[in-house]
């Protein structure tokens, strides 16, 4: 782990792999049997449970809280203060670790500051999660969703531009030029 740069008051338990180029900011802790791949950033006071698995260039930004059953694919954003639950009906005097729930985050996506995630519900390739929204069901590939409970809202690029659909249900990301189209309330990138 030479070239993992892991701040002085963070805490990493034996069994965890980390990929080069990944940075562990102030009092963090990551748990055993995690999996945190290639350049990527575990802000202050982070908890990484055991066997969550982040893929590369990952960015996780202050306060966060990533449960046992949370994978994330390349490049997700995950904003200040979000969470992860893991359990549908916790009681502190039940043990339900045996029960912990699985959340998939999607390539690309993006979650805002103090939003979360009811376990359970997978987050799409690129979507993109307004700050402070309560994701309580699945969000689809490419999908804007805000609120609480969350709503999907609209469509968003890859470059993270809101898509507006001509009648033809084509749009254009107005910064990378990538043509989208919406049929059949799905998005798909098109030629």
């Amino acid at each position: 782990m030479e070239s993992v740069f892991i701040h002085p008051t963070a805490v990493v338990d034996e069994g965890c792999e980390i990929g080069e180029g990944t940075t562990i900011w102030h009092f963090s802790h990551i748990m055993p049997g995690c999996i945190i791949g290639k350049s990527c950033n575990i802000g202050q006071n982070v908890v990484i449970s055991p066997k969550v698995v982040l893929g590369n260039n990952v960015k996780v930004q202050n306060n966060v809280s990533i449960y046992t059953g949370v994978t994330c694919a390349d490049d997700v954003f995950l904003g200040p203060s979000m969470v992860f639950t893991n359990v549908s009906n916790p009681r502190s005097a039940i043990n339900r670790r045996a029960q912990y729930e699985k959340t998939h985050v999607g390539k690309g996506a993006s979650i805002g500051a103090n939003a979360t995630i009811v376990c359970g519900n997978d987050i799409g390739e690129y979507a993109f999660i307004g700050a402070g929204a309560v994701v309580t069901k699945h969000v689809p590939p490419y999908a804007l969703v805000i609120g609480n409970p969350a709503k999907q809202l609209g469509w968003i690029s890859e470059y993270g531009h809101r898509l507006v659909f001509d009648a033809d249900g084509i749009a254009t990301c107005p910064e990378s030029g990538v043509f989208y189209q919406l049929k059949n309330g799905a998005l798909s990138i098109t030629e």
